[in-house]
């Protein structure tokens, strides 16, 4: 009997340690949810800069949780590849990404992904889209956390070309699919035209 309970002891005492390491110590990893809606189009305010638009909850695997110092997002249509690294996110009010804590609980934001100022235009052409999210955690490399096919119709693409609008993919659960439509900016991504100067201007302030 004395060796079934030190050995019942043992184990619990190796679950527990298990248990606190996996919870507390261990680093895990950040991941997101799907977005709840997907935005192409321009930046606002009537300027001709467009970006990349998601709402999503960002969380950690851990109790530690992690820092990340950066965000952006990678479009590739064809052979043709975008980098939207210019990152700003809703935190009571649109702000430059300068870094976020990600802990288990999650924090959900609106994230907004531009391109420099003194970059190339780039057009939403008609085609499939392989959207990607990446992370750069602090003192490490960045990290693909999500990655969604999306697809532009050719009215859609002609639409934003012709007025200030964008094309929206919005979530199904029901059907596990994105639903697409163009449709105008909404009035709070608008500030962000303003953001886009001051963020991504060679001016130094």
């Amino acid at each position: 009997m004395n060796y079934i309970s030190i050995i019942i002891s043992i184990a619990a005492l190796t679950i527990s340690g298990l248990t606190f390491w996996l919870t507390r110590l261990k680093k895990g990893v950040v991941k997101m949810t799907k977005p709840t809606i997907i935005f192409f189009g321009p930046d606002g305010g009537g300027e001709k800069h467009n970006k990349v638009f998601i709402r999503t909850l960002l969380y950690s695997t851990s109790d530690k949780g992690q820092y990340i110092q950066n965000m952006f997002i990678r479009l590739q249509r064809g052979e043709s590849v975008q980098n939207f690294n210019v990152w700003v996110y809703d935190d009571n009010g649109l702000v430059r990404g300068s870094g976020l804590f990600v802990g288990k609980n999650g924090i959900a934001c609106n994230h907004h992904f531009l391109l420099p100022k003194d970059g190339e235009e780039y057009s939403f052409l008609t085609g499939d889209y392989l959207l990607q999210v990446f992370i750069e955690p602090v003192n490490d490399k960045p990290k693909i956390i999500f990655e969604q096919k999306l697809q532009l119709k050719k009215e859609q693409s002609e639409e934003m070309k012709t007025r200030t609008a964008g094309t929206y993919f919005d979530w199904a659960p029901n059907t596990q699919t994105y639903f697409s439509h163009v449709d105008i900016r909404p009035k709070e991504v608008k500030e962000i035209s303003h953001l886009n100067k001051v963020f991504t201007s060679d001016k130094k302030y």
